[in-house]
């Protein structure tokens, strides 16, 4: 029954797409489940096409290429999913690389659960020449999550996941193309997905390796990243016209940031490596209050269609 697609959105990485389409083409345990392989090219010079046309030949998995030349990572999965009409969606991220059971994973832990979206875990694979950064970096990159497979209430990004789509993943648009350029896109999909009672699962082994690229491999860009991640629950909140719950989040962040900002002086003075764990938890503190629009950082869409190579 092939039931499953696997959609991966892109944008001027062709050595990475290539290494993800391999990582799928490579899977064990679940090809015959793939009904599609859907890479969605947010490059409006559509670069990604002769690469995907190349690669079919390395496949008997049905290999669909889907232009998506408005730049956005929102776009460009709603433009995936119209490629296939499969039941069940995993999304992979172009700098990822699946594990050989990372399909197999995820399917098995959601009909073990019931979930509606099920998360795996992410090994952080950042440049070598990182510095002190290094471990940091890698943890920012990467996800952890229990050691066993099973139901849980933490909602993580949507790469390397597995949703139902007739619940997960409602109406021809689910993903909000105004959040193109700052993302969050799937923060606002998972809440609205709990507030109709879906359910979240963890599958322990869907493991996949994200490789930073040099341009994201930097403490600023982290920083930056984690600030834009602090102001989501109250974004949230306001979303779900919850004064009380953006109240409190501004005041969460308010102590986040008063203390982690002391801590992060302290071991800055100290040269301490672990700083830059303190000074992301400062920042994730910040975006809790500074949450409005202009303040949040535009690093997807046209912006990182400024920094890729052409």
């Amino acid at each position: 029954m092939r039931n499953v697609a696997v959609v991966i959105p892109t944008l001027r990485r062709p050595g990475s797409l290539a290494r993800a389409l391999r990582s799928v083409f490579a899977q064990t345990g679940a090809l015959d489940r793939v009904a599609a392989v859907v890479v969605a090219d947010n490059d409006p010079q559509g670069s990604a096409a002769d690469l995907v046309a190349q690669l079919r030949a390395e496949t008997a998995l049905p290999l669909i290429y889907a232009p998506a030349p408005t730049p956005g990572v929102a776009t460009a999965r709603n433009i995936g999913l119209t490629h296939t009409d499969a039941a069940l969606v995993a999304f992979l991220d172009d700098d990822e690389a699946a594990s050989p059971r990372w399909l197999s994973s995820l399917l098995n832990a959601q009909e073990s659960t019931g979930a509606d979206v099920v998360f795996g875990p992410i090994r952080g694979r950042v440049p070598p020449d990182t510095g002190w950064t290094t471990d940091y970096l890698e943890r920012f990159f990467g996800r952890a999550g229990p050691a066993e497979t099973g139901l849980t209430h933490v909602t993580h990004g949507c790469g390397n996941s597995l949703m139902v789509r007739a619940t997960a993943l409602p109406g021809d648009a689910p993903f909000d193309t105004a959040m193109n350029e700052t993302g969050g896109e799937d923060d606002k999909l998972f809440t609205a997905l709990q507030l109709r009672g879906g359910r979240f699962g963890w599958a322990a082994d869907a493991w996949v390796d994200e490789f930073a690229p040099a341009d994201r491999a930097t403490l600023r860009y982290a920083l930056t990243r984690a600030f834009a991640y602090g102001q989501s629950p109250s974004q949230m909140a306001a979303d779900r016209g919850d004064v009380f719950g953006v109240v409190k989040w501004m005041l969460v962040g308010l102590v986040q940031t008063a203390v982690w900002g002391v801590i992060a002086l302290g071991l800055t003075i100290l040269r301490r490596p672990s700083r830059a764990e303190a000074l992301d938890r400062a920042a994730r503190g910040l975006g809790k209050v500074l949450w409005t629009r202009g303040f949040e950082p535009k690093l997807y869409g046209t912006a990182m269609l400024s920094r890729a190579p052409r």
